[in-house]
């Protein structure tokens, strides 16, 4: 009985904090354009289009030096990017890297960083779907000290205008990158209580 009160327990914080979490990403879509960064980021997964295609929206009104499209496809071209997102052509051939290293969130964390350390960037805007925003935020804020970031969320299907918990496929994405979310959270806590270096004091 009481490993079934254990688990039963376990579900219930489980399940609020899943309802927390689409709680936030549902209110996460921004109100108004971001402050003007010195580069812009959109990191690349389902639905990559429309992220690169917010972050072209992004560069052409002046809100970045240059956008950075982290873990592009191996096998696509500079022209299959800019063919699928109708990127000016100007603007895309001038001021657009694309990096195609990350496969994963901690990928684009490190292709990230080498990027804006390369461009002696301290600020960027984050451009990526709306329920990866959250993980992503947590990754790049440990793999990029020192650099300012603000987060531009794309609303995606995912959220849906019935909710996420309508079809299991939107409930599925949900809960798979709540638990992604919580994993990463558990291993920032744990680093934090790690040894402190502190400097040897000197002896009296």
């Amino acid at each position: 009985m009481k490993g079934a009160a254990t688990l039963l327990v376990l579900a219930l914080i489980w399940t609020s904090g899943l309802l927390a979490f689409a709680d936030r990403v549902a209110r996460s879509t921004p109100a108004q354009a971001p402050a003007p960064a010195d580069g812009i980021v959109a990191l690349t997964g389902a639905g990559s289009n429309e992220r690169i295609k917010a972050a072209m929206g992004l560069l052409e009104d002046g809100k970045g030096k240059r956008l950075l499209v982290s873990g592009v496809n191996r096998d696509a071209s500079r022209e299959d990017i800019r063919d699928a997102t109708r990127a000016v052509r100007r603007l895309y051939d001038c001021c657009v890297d694309l990096g195609f290293e990350a496969a994963t969130t901690v990928g684009n964390a490190r292709e990230t960083f080498a990027w804006a350390r390369a461009m002696r960037y301290h600020s960027l805007i984050v451009v990526t779907a709306d329920y990866h925003m959250p993980r992503a935020m947590l990754e790049l804020r440990a793999g990029l000290p020192g650099i300012q970031l603000q987060s531009y969320p794309v609303a995606t299907s995912v959220m849906g205008a019935n909710g996420w918990w309508r079809t299991s496929r939107r409930a599925r994405t949900m809960g798979l990158e709540y638990c992604k979310f919580i994993t990463i959270l558990a291993r920032e806590g744990l680093l934090s209580l790690g040894p402190r270096n502190d400097p040897p004091q000197a002896k009296t």
